[in-house]
């Protein structure tokens, strides 16, 4: 029995060869030739549907190149389909459908390159960015925008795999050392605590009650200068600290009430007078002379009440900021002197110009310190009783150390 894409012979079913291949036998004859023929005829139906259907779906959906590898598994499939029909039609339409995918997938793959080359800008530009927290989290996101971007030409996929992996591994392994550096910071930290301790016990021990305070005083500022310890391993070292402190500060106050007192009205007056000095020291360049007479004018300050005058903390200020000043001068002029061996050589423009970028490096340094210190804070946040009091002060010296180079940095630039 003839049909137009086969026959049956010997009650053998057979295809018509096609696109090159031979005859074949695709089935045998089962009750009738006439029903063993519609039988093929059908099965070849129930393929051409699906191919139907698949150019259906391709035309429907916005991501057609997923349909890419179903149809090419579906076109190969034809070529050994076991059913009676037209074969190469169906073939001829599975191959247009997928040049036509190839070109989308073309297109696509251009843009997705162009979508990953600026993930990896964005990647290497926060790279080395210290704000662990926050850059964390635009990393995330940039990981998720990259995976949901469509694959690249395998010609450079590795490549660009390998740019963004190298961005994501530099920030990584900095975050990663960091935190390694801060908790070995730490155990290093605890032994600065036990040294202020111990400091503090032999103090406590002096019959000199002045020199136990000056000691006191000392480690105390230390302390707070100290570097950051989770709160639950410094809390035990606070504790006796705090109240060798106190009791040295206690010992001080009753010595110093039982030593004749400096009228208010007088000390007012002195403190005044002091600050007027400092101020003037603090004007213009510092020289030696200027200098030294700041640091005799320190010491006679060292040696007035603690306790001074409500009405003469304005002046209290101008001395301490003035005191600063000199102080920040004379070390800003010797770092310049230190980068600039021909400072000295240099016009008086120059030598400014000199200063205010080095001032601007400094108070960038001072900021940047400022800032992590109240980023941090709540990382080690303490039970102590006086832990804020503790906090409020340290940034309130950063602060300082901030206006007074800012105030220097206006000085030069404003002259």
């Amino acid at each position: 029995m003839e049909h137009p894409y086969g026959y049956i012979k010997d009650e053998k079913v057979y295809l018509k060869g096609f696109l090159g291949q031979e005859d074949r036998v695709i089935g045998e004859v089962k009750e009738d030739e006439a029903s063993t023929i519609k039988y093929f005829e059908d099965r070849y139906d129930m393929v051409k549907q699906k191919v139907e259907k698949l150019k259906h779906d391709i035309a429907e959906n916005q991501n057609k190149g997923s349909f890419l590898m179903k149809l090419i598994h579906l076109k190969d499939s034809l070529m050994n389909y076991d059913g009676l029909g037209d074969f190469p039609t169906l073939i001829q339409e599975l191959e247009a459908q997928e040049a036509y995918l190839e070109e989308i997938i073309q297109v696509n793959r251009i843009r997705n390159l162009e979508i990953k080359r600026g993930l990896i800008q964005e990647a290497e530009a926060l790279m080395n960015d210290t704000d662990w927290k926050a850059t964390s989290e635009e990393f995330k996101n940039l990981k998720t925008r990259w995976v949901k971007t469509g694959p690249v030409d395998k010609d450079v996929e590795e490549e660009v795999e390998a740019q963004f992996q190298q961005a994501l591994d530099v920030f990584y392994n900095n975050r990663k050392n960091y935190f390694e550096g801060l908790a070995l910071q730490a155990e290093q930290n605890i032994k600065v605590y036990e040294n202020l301790l111990r400091q503090a016990r032999q103090a406590h021990e002096l019959q000199d009650v002045k020199l136990a305070f000056q000691i006191s005083k000392k480690i105390q500022k230390e302390w707070k200068e100290a570097g950051r310890v989770p709160a639950e391993k410094r809390q035990p070292i606070w504790d006796e600290f705090s109240k060798l402190n106190n009791r040295i500060f206690s010992k001080f106050k009753r010595t110093m009430e039982q030593t004749p007192k400096i009228s208010p009205g007088l000390l007012i007056k002195k403190v005044e007078k002091m600050a007027e000095e400092m101020k003037l020291l603090s004007k213009g360049e510092i020289n030696q002379g200027k200098l030294s007479a700041a640091k005799r004018l320190q010491a006679e300050w060292r040696k007035l009440p603690p306790k001074k005058p409500r009405q003469a903390q304005q002046n209290i200020r101008t001395f301490v900021f003035s005191q600063d000043v000199v102080f920040e001068k004379s070390f800003l002029d010797k770092l310049s002197h230190s980068k600039y061996p021909d400072f000295d050589e240099k016009s008086s423009e120059e030598q400014k110009r000199i200063k205010a970028g080095i001032l601007k490096d400094l108070i960038g340094r001072d900021q940047r310190e400022l800032d992590t210190i109240k980023e941090n804070a709540e990382n080690f946040r303490s039970k102590e009783e006086d832990f804020e009091n503790l906090l409020y002060k340290k940034i309130g010296g950063y602060k300082r150390k901030l206006d007074v180079k800012n105030h220097i940095l206006r000085e030069l630039t404003n002259n």
